[in-house]
């Protein structure tokens, strides 16, 4: 099921549900994928309450608390939720110069991909390689991962230049040597 409780420009509940059973598929996940786009301070009020982080997020994910198969059961147990938010979403998207139904899709493959067992913070590379695979056959932007690891490592090559430098920036067209 998707609800959008809150409009995403260019993308309908139904293309979302679409995208989230191809999503879902591509992964190998098996359950049924519940989805959320709501407001950051909805978000923020799951984060605070389930992970105890006072703020909003782009995308949390709730793995169901069934185990995955039921007896008696001719479907696989839900494989869980996930909540996006769509000021996130459209910031990300304005920032990274591609569509907001595009980022929420990008969210989305991010939190089946949690769902599906993986933990980027924990599985030395395998989720960001599955995330950069998927998104090329759903036929997404730069993914969510991608993105951060690129941002982190800029970041550590301005900190590791403003050392060089003794904390001064060098004057506009000089070069520091590497």
């Amino acid at each position: 099921m998707v609800i959008l409780q809150k409009k995403v420009a260019g993308l309908s509940e139904k293309a979302l549900a679409r995208f989230v059973w191809r999503a879902r598929r591509a992964a190998g996940l098996m359950g049924a994928v519940n989805v959320l786009v709501t407001s950051s301070a909805a978000v923020r009020s799951l984060n605070r309450e389930f992970r105890g982080q006072n703020k909003a997020t782009d995308v949390l994910s709730f793995p169901s608390l069934l185990p995955a198969s039921v007896r008696g059961r001719r479907r696989p147990a839900p494989a869980g939720d996930i909540a996006i938010s769509a000021d996130i979403a459209a910031q990300n998207a304005v920032r990274l110069g591609h569509r907001a139904d595009q980022e929420v899709k990008i969210l989305a493959l991010h939190g089946i991909l949690h769902l599906a067992g993986f933990d980027h913070e924990r599985d030395n590379g395998r989720m960001a390689r599955q995330e950069v695979k998927l998104r090329q056959i759903l036929k997404l932007p730069v993914a969510l991962i991608e993105r951060t690891q690129a941002a982190e490592r800029k970041s550590l090559s301005e900190r590791k230049s403003l050392r060089k430098t003794g904390g001064r920036t060098p004057p506009a067209g000089t070069r520091s040597k590497a």
